[in-house]
């Protein structure tokens, strides 16, 4: 498995512009991206070439769901200073190695991926026999890689997309990582690491590959990441040295497991703008109350007298996230015995939303009177991304050949 220096171990996620973000989005998404934008460095796109994968027709509702979208980050708590915001179709080089990745994947490991058939199914009303549909996996995979993203936050449902990326850098490496003189140069960035720390590594590097020891490997990893006097190429060099390899020019990611997210809809279903059943995160006080005191409940429960059952009402959910130990026992205790009725169940949880919008919706206000401001916001993350991106693409150009002699 290649190795991802802590140089690289920077993590990518994106999100396609669906304008005005809803309860759903911040707990599924948005609070682990808070969490992570202080342990790694993070690179937060807007996906908006991925929205036309799909939705291809019209796409003059991307730009106004962009600036929405980008509100709601900000206003949710993403800071620009620790994290990068940008948006896809800013950074043309996200185009250059989708393409330039597509000359050595097989169309197969494309055609398996379970959400191409699953999109198909659950899409039947639009024509998704196009390039572009199939290929997304792929600009996916580009995404990540022009970053050298060593985490990508994901759902169990897209541990395959990184499994497609882990695949498509190990074919590029092995194809294009051969370079001239490979172990000569390998040899002499050994050098340089001082007689002490080479000794080790020569050490390490004949126990992993004599023995398959594991822990020899973890250390000669650790060992290289701590060398200050080596440049980043030399690095790479040898942690494709290190493993029997050539260089790692595109390092293989990690799938970063994220909690699924436990806020359901209104209706009980999956908080969805397709299932009309959300709470936006700029809703008014007054919407979402109104959302809340008239959201379904126990069908068992005709009349205030009725006792229920909490498990088979969508509100014992909002309890899930919203309500401590003790509001819970309350709720099953008086749900069962009939002695609490459905509003008064509901109280809670009015409360809970309410308090939790309040900051975000303060924030929201003053990103919106300050268009300007947010503008500058992604102007500043798309040239900082475009730079990261260069770099990248001028090793992969180099590594195919593609530069003149």
């Amino acid at each position: 498995m290649a190795s991802v220096s802590t140089q690289h171990a920077r993590v990518l996620s994106g999100m396609r512009p669906t304008g005005r973000l809803h309860l759903g989005h911040y707990h599924g998404v948005l609070k682990n991206w808070l969490e992570l934008q202080h342990e790694y460095e993070c690179f937060f796109f807007v996906a908006d070439w991925h929205a036309l994968t799909t939705h291809y027709e019209d796409p003059s509702i991307i730009p106004g769901s962009t600036r929405e979208m980008v509100i709601d980050w900000l206003a949710a708590g993403i800071n620009p200073g620790s994290a990068t915001l940008f948006v896809q179709s800013r950074v043309p080089e996200h185009a250059e190695l989708h393409l330039l990745l597509s000359m050595i994947t097989p169309l197969g490991w494309l055609e398996r991926v379970p959400s191409y058939k699953d999109q198909q199914e659950r899409l039947k009303e639009r024509d998704l026999a196009t390039y572009g549909f199939l290929g997304y996996p792929l600009l996916q995979s580009a995404d990540i890689l022009m970053y050298k993203a060593g985490q990508v936050p994901v759902g169990e449902d897209q541990v395959a997309h990184v499994e497609l990326t882990r695949e498509v850098a190990r074919r590029f490496n092995h194809i294009y990582g051969r370079e001239a003189g490979f172990e000569d140069k390998a040899e002499e960035a050994i050098r340089k690491m001082g007689k002490k720390n080479a000794k080790l590594f020569d050490s390490l590097k004949r126990r992993y590959q004599e023995q398959g020891d594991q822990e020899a490997l973890e250390i000669a990893r650790a060992l290289l990441e701590g060398q200050g006097n080596i440049t980043l190429s030399d690095r790479e060099r040898l942690f494709g040295y290190l493993e029997g390899g050539g260089r790692i020019i595109l390092p293989e990611p990690r799938a970063l497991l994220t909690k699924a997210s436990k806020m359901p809809g209104l209706d009980g279903q999956k908080m969805s703008k397709s299932y009309n059943n959300t709470i936006a995160l700029r809703d008014s006080p007054a919407n979402v109350e109104k959302a809340l005191r008239t959201m379904p409940t126990d069908p068992a429960r005709v009349r205030r007298t009725d006792p229920g059952d909490p498990e088979k009402c969508p509100v014992w959910s909002f309890h899930q996230v919203y309500s401590d130990d003790q509001v819970r026992d309350w709720v099953q205790e008086g749900c069962r015995s009939a002695g609490i009725g459905c509003i008064e169940c509901k109280q809670p949880i009015i409360d809970g939303v309410l308090a939790e919008l309040l900051p975000i919706q303060q924030r929201a206000r003053e990103y919106e009177a300050q268009p300007d401001l947010v503008r500058s916001i992604i102007n500043e993350g798309c040239e900082k991304a475009r730079d990261v991106a260069r770099e990248t693409i001028e090793e992969v150009r180099h590594a195919m050949s593609l530069v003149m002699a």
